[in-house]
């Protein structure tokens, strides 16, 4: 087995979840994912904890989503038995194809979402992470070969994450006493929040693995103008290209894509947050150095910063501000690597992808 791999399992049993003694661990994770399934379970077994494999299956989802009646969908009690027995989760993501549920109605996709919500916010009361396996599907999307996809994810992944936390710390100083945040891009995004009493995040590889931004929740009703997210999302099964936004009192008032507007649509439609943001973020993993059509790594590219509708991350927000609660929680990229700058309180902290502490 490639050395990597068992760095990669523990780092995300030692950092990124601490996994002690007792704990029962619930690794879920693709088929494709199997070496770092094993590795986890080397690595969980000498801390002296216990370990679960639950297999899910883009496939065995698939055709799961297209039988179903989403009208008759009922939350599965089993699952959420599950995740309410597990000290921490452990999320693998890996590909055989990255399509493989394009022909599920999104619709459905969307229903199902909302009828899990109570798994996903069980997940969020334990210790979690979500992390990538290189899979050849993963690599296809990239457009690399699978080699050369398995040397970018280790890169990205398989650091010094202290010295990384110490990076970040910088913008996350930056946010702490903030107002407002306003970013422009081109001629295309000109958005501006408030982020007043919000609480700052660095996500250095505990919850997301690699790790690599600064975050913080938008005051709900507080965005106003339009954001063009000019880098493809994946959703629903689907790619949304050139996404477009326009805010008012802080909800999409309008909405535009080039390509799967009706997906857009129906992730806005979920419920009344969906139309709102939740999340601020500003990319600083350096090593993520290319957009590779994953979010989980796009979002942390240097040059970026991503807005998510949707759910806010719980621990952004104290508990006498407003959160915007929601079943969806959609990360969308802006290139900000030319003609662009974020400014906080009037002051411009970041120009061209660039940052003032890096000068």
């Amino acid at each position: 087995m490639d050395p990597r791999v068992n760095e990669h399992a523990r780092i995300a049993v030692d950092h990124s979840t601490g996994v002690e003694t007792g704990d029962d661990v619930l690794v879920q994770a693709p088929p494709e994912a199997m070496d770092l399934v094993v590795a986890l379970h080397e690595v969980i077994g000498e801390r002296d904890a216990t370990a679960m494999h639950v297999s899910h299956s883009s496939r065995a989802g698939r055709a799961f989503e297209r039988a179903i009646d989403p009208e008759a969908y009922t939350l599965p009690e089993h699952q959420l038995a599950a995740m309410e027995a597990a000290d921490v989760a452990i999320n693998i993501r890996a590909s055989a194809n990255t399509k493989g549920s394009a022909d599920v109605d999104p619709e459905v996709t969307a229903r199902t979402r909302e009828v899990e919500k109570p798994i996903q916010e069980e997940m969020m009361e334990t210790t979690w992470v979500i992390t990538q396996h290189p899979a050849p599907g993963n690599a296809q999307e990239a457009e690399m070969s699978t080699e050369a996809y398995a040397d970018f994810v280790y890169d990205a992944v398989n650091k010094d994450w202290e010295a990384q936390r110490a990076f970040h710390e910088n913008m996350v100083e930056i946010l702490e006493d903030a107002d407002e945040v306003h970013v422009v891009s081109g001629d295309t995004t000109d958005v501006s929040m408030s982020v007043a009493g919000m609480i700052p995040g660095n996500d250095y590889g505990e919850y997301n693995l690699p790790g690599g931004e600064a975050y913080t929740a938008p005051v709900p009703d507080s965005v106003e103008r339009e954001v063009l997210f000019d880098k493809p999302v994946l959703t629903l099964g689907r790619e949304l290209e050139d996404v477009y936004l326009r805010f008012e009192g802080g909800e999409v008032v309008d909405h535009a894509a080039a390509k799967n507007e009706d997906v857009l649509t129906s992730v806005l439609e979920t419920d009344a947050g969906a139309r709102r943001l939740g999340e601020l973020g500003i990319g600083m993993n350096r090593d993520i150095d290319r957009f590779t059509y994953n979010t989980l790594f796009d979002e942390k590219m240097g040059d970026t910063i991503h807005l998510a509708i949707g759910r806010a991350i719980d621990w952004t927000v104290p508990d006498d501000r407003p959160f915007n609660d929601s079943a969806v929680h959609l990360n969308m990229i802006v290139d900000m690597s030319e003609d662009s700058f974020i400014e906080v309180d009037g002051e411009v902290v970041q120009r061209d992808g660039t940052f003032g502490f890096e000068e």
